[in-house]
């Protein structure tokens, strides 16, 4: 497990989440491209995003391109490495009334569908995606993936609440420390609930689907809408 583990580095450009990661950016930057030629400049919001993600990016590209990214997340973000490049959102992605539809350029968001709560806060978080721009790139991992990238262990997703509860009680697991009692390790256990594609493409009806693949099998899907 440890070596799962470190094959999820972020902070190691060579591991394989940060190979991934920069596959990823390649088709977020078309996206950015094809913006700024029709308009000269690209309003993004990154919903649930950090301002680290954007280091994977070309920063003389972004500032060619006339980005501006709108980061939300609920208690906001204190990583920013550059305050003309962003701005800083404390709110709930699920609700942004505020802003009316087609405030942005584009919507971005990766590996946090899965984080944002039940069903009904999947479908409130989609529906935000899909109006806040008239283009958005979603990702997020693939439930039938047999490692759990958050838990960094083999099948532990497809085993019971109750069960996975048990482990974390045992022993950390990847991102999660051991957990003291039953309610922090079940709130550990509810905070990632992976979707499988017919659940993906239910949510983003109106995107081109991509498979993320790790030899023949899936590891995450991606949906972006042009």
């Amino acid at each position: 497990m440890k070596l799962i583990h470190a094959l999820q580095d972020n902070s190691d450009p060579n591991s394989l989440v940060s190979r991934f990661r920069r596959a990823r950016s390649r088709r977020v930057v078309t996206l950015i491209e094809k913006i700024a030629a029709e308009q000269g400049e690209v309003r993004i919001v990154d919903l649930g995003g950090e301002a680290g993600y954007w280091q994977l990016f070309d920063v003389e590209l972004l500032r060619r391109c006339k980005v501006h990214i709108t980061l939300v997340n609920p208690g906001g973000v204190d990583d920013v490495w550059d305050e003309r490049l962003f701005s800083v959102v404390d709110d709930d992605a699920t609700r942004l009334p505020q802003y009316p539809d087609n405030s942005f350029d584009l919507v971005h968001s990766n590996s946090v569908v899965e984080h944002v709560g039940d069903w009904v806060r999947m479908e409130a978080f989609a529906t935000e995606c899909r109006r806040l721009a008239p283009r958005y790139y979603v990702q997020t991992p693939y439930f039938w993936f047999p490692v759990e990238p958050h838990f960094s262990s083999l099948f532990f997703h497809w085993r019971s609440e109750q069960s996975r509860a048990r482990a974390l009680m045992r022993r950390a697991h990847g991102f999660s420390q051991k957990a003291p009692d039953v309610g922090a390790a079940m709130r550990d256990v509810q905070h990632a609930r992976l979707l499988d594609k017919n659940q993906f493409r239910f949510l983003y009806p109106d995107a081109v689907h991509h498979d993320e693949k790790v030899g023949p099998l899936t590891k995450s899907l991606i949906a972006i809408r042009t």
